[in-house]
């Protein structure tokens, strides 16, 4: 672990481990280490294997080779309601038929011996109180919204204090701005409680919002594991720059690659400069690569002011499309020699320049200190 990542004990470790389903190979020989009272992230599209990671821990799949340990032990053949994780799913999967205070102390009343009535009673009130569902305990399930549903499965699943808590895309059922909250509830509570808390994600900004550490997955692989800045800031290669965020992306083959950065010279015939990411690998001559810069490191500016700074990278461009997001306004522009770019302007720089139309020629370009050297893989 490196970057914003601390050294912490491993609540969760995978060791070699591979999952087949039959033909299909879910995790690919992955090791990794997940720290103890933080909150993690698996991210990657579709068919990655971050699902399939999720349910090796939570017991509902088992290795085909490797071992997954939690808190140091094997779980290797331990039964998932013998291991000390609880889920959290993406539909909540709460019991219609009881109302709030029964699902909250289902768990308590499957344990051997069950608590008093009177324990019962207080550890559900504890619970409804950390997810602020305090007097909601006789409500039926459908009376809730979704925001408070899924609070209840929150409360369902801490109750009985599992080592780790395991999040299945729990915020993909609800709209925008309840996801928004409810992701800065889940990060209040996971410091409140102090527990490991391991989500599943297909959504990139919902993981950098919420995450201690992101592990970003293909193809049943880790493609790198850091923090939301050092995977936005730092990208190993083109799949981890294009997935998280938005870049612009040129591609050709590399020249100069010694030192810390490499030149890339594209079918158009410019060179075009950038530096290696911290823990990305040195380029081959001659290799497929491309040079990555972020949308919102590319100036923009009218014809007649000038670049606003000294750019080692600097186009003429017409503006294709203007969208205006709020806080900033985002442009997609064709440049020459470039093609298409696209450009995000804070909202402070908009009031300056009164911003640019469809159609209006610009200034763009970028420094070679904002520009990436990636493999183009």
């Amino acid at each position: 672990m490196t970057g914003e990542r601390t050294h912490k004990p491993a609540d969760i470790e995978f060791v070699n481990v591979t999952k087949r389903f039959g033909e299909v190979l879910a995790v690919d020989n992955v090791s990794l280490e997940i720290p103890r009272g933080g909150f993690f992230s698996f991210l990657g599209p579709s068919g990655c294997g971050k699902t399939t990671s999720l349910r090796l821990i939570a017991g509902f799949e088992q290795p085909t080779e490797g071992e997954v340990r939690i808190g140091g032990q094997s779980v290797v053949g331990v039964p998932a309601y013998k291991r000390p994780v609880n889920m959290v799913f993406q539909h909540y999967a709460l019991f219609p038929h009881m109302n709030v205070f029964d699902n909250i102390a289902y768990g308590l009343r499957q344990r051997a011996p069950a608590p008093d009535k009177a324990a019962v009673t207080r550890q559900v009130g504890e619970m409804l109180a950390l997810v602020r569902l305090s007097g909601f305990e006789n409500r039926r399930i459908w009376e809730l919204s979704g925001g408070q549903q899924q609070r209840v499965a929150l409360a369902r699943a801490l109750i009985n204090h599992p080592t780790v808590l395991l999040l299945d895309e729990p915020l993909a059922a609800l709209d925008r701005k309840l996801r928004r909250e409810m992701q800065i509830e889940l990060q209040t509570l996971q410091r409140e409680v102090g527990i490991t808390f391991v989500l599943v994600t297909h959504d990139q900004e919902e993981a950098l919002s919420m995450s201690d550490t992101i592990c970003i997955m293909l193809d049943g692989r880790i493609v790198q594991t850091g923090g939301p800045t050092e995977l936005y800031d730092e990208p190993v290669n083109r799949f981890v720059a294009d997935f998280v965020g938005k870049t612009n992306f040129f591609a050709g083959r590399s020249v100069d690659t010694a030192g810390d950065g490499a030149r890339i010279e594209t079918a158009a015939g410019l060179a075009l400069a950038g530096r290696y990411p911290k823990d990305g690998h040195k380029l081959q001559n001659g290799a497929e690569a491309v040079i990555a810069v972020r949308p919102e490191l590319v100036f923009i500016a009218g014809t007649a002011s000038g670049a606003p700074y000294a750019a080692e990278v600097q186009a003429k461009a017409r503006i294709r499309n203007r969208i205006y997001l709020g806080e900033q306004t985002e442009y997609l522009v064709e440049a020459e020699g470039l093609g298409e770019v696209l450009v995000r302007a804070p909202k402070h720089a908009e009031n300056v320049t009164g911003g640019f139309n469809p159609g209006e020629q610009v200034l763009i370009g970028w420094r070679n200190a904002a520009a990436l050297a990636l493999e183009n893989t």
